[in-house]
């Protein structure tokens, strides 16, 4: 094992261990360094590369601390890493939302509220009948995240916002070269919202299914 990736490990360890909990501050580096047997350099690296990953914050001048490590945090790095896709694992990507989104939107059918409904409705109305493909998929993305949020799970809510990158450029390319887009997605997105005004999982989640397949399955023939 590199040198680094060891400093990295025991630093992990400390932390998976409960040592250090979120909002600590590390030791100052010297007795890190030699409390973990490492050279202050690779503890430097150490510490420099898991601040990139959201997993410490390091503030000049004041010291170096764990995180909240909470999971919108910590995904934040997948989103980075997602823009670096290829064109050819578009599908894959909507693969992923497809089995996770619907999942999402059937538990937020027992938690979302009437306030919350109301204002998905308002956001809807507001869209008319006849937005242009970016105001749709601006709309879209506000829309899915909403309910999503309302599932309770920060987790799930994390991935999908980390996995919206590629796919919105797929909805995109569909709503400029397909003829009946945009009146489809406005028909699914108030599909999903009576299903989740009657609390019926179930619908909620078929919908859903639904509208992700659809974008799937109109990428599939044109590629």
């Amino acid at each position: 094992m590199a040198v680094t990736d060891e400093a990295i490990e025991k630093i992990k360890g400390m932390i998976v261990s409960g040592a250090l909990r979120p909002g600590d501050r590390l030791p100052k580096e010297s007795e890190l360094a030699a409390e973990l047997g490492l050279s202050r350099n690779s503890l430097r690296e150490a510490v420099r590369a898991l601040s990139l990953i959201r997993i410490l914050d390091v503030r000049q001048g004041d010291g170096t601390y764990v995180t909240s490590l909470d999971p919108q945090l910590l995904l934040e790095a997948l989103s980075f890493v997602v823009d670096f896709h290829r064109d050819d694992t578009v599908l894959e990507f909507l693969a992923v939302r497809r089995i996770l989104e619907p999942a999402a939107t059937a538990m937020a059918a027992s938690r979302i509220s009437e306030q919350q409904l109301d204002a998905l409705t308002n956001q809807l109305d507001k869209l008319g009948d006849d937005p242009s493909v970016e105001e749709l998929v601006a709309c879209d993305l506000e829309f899915h995240r909403g309910i999503v949020q309302s599932s309770g799970n920060s987790v799930l809510c994390s991935l999908l916002d980390g996995l919206s990158g590629p796919t919105t450029r797929a909805r995109v390319w569909r709503g400029l070269t397909q003829e009946d887009a945009v009146s489809r997605t406005l028909h699914e997105h108030r599909a999903i919202l009576a299903a989740l005004r009657d609390r019926d999982a179930e619908a909620a989640r078929s919908w859903a299914t639904v509208h992700i397949a659809s974008v799937e399955q109109w990428l599939r023939s044109s590629l």
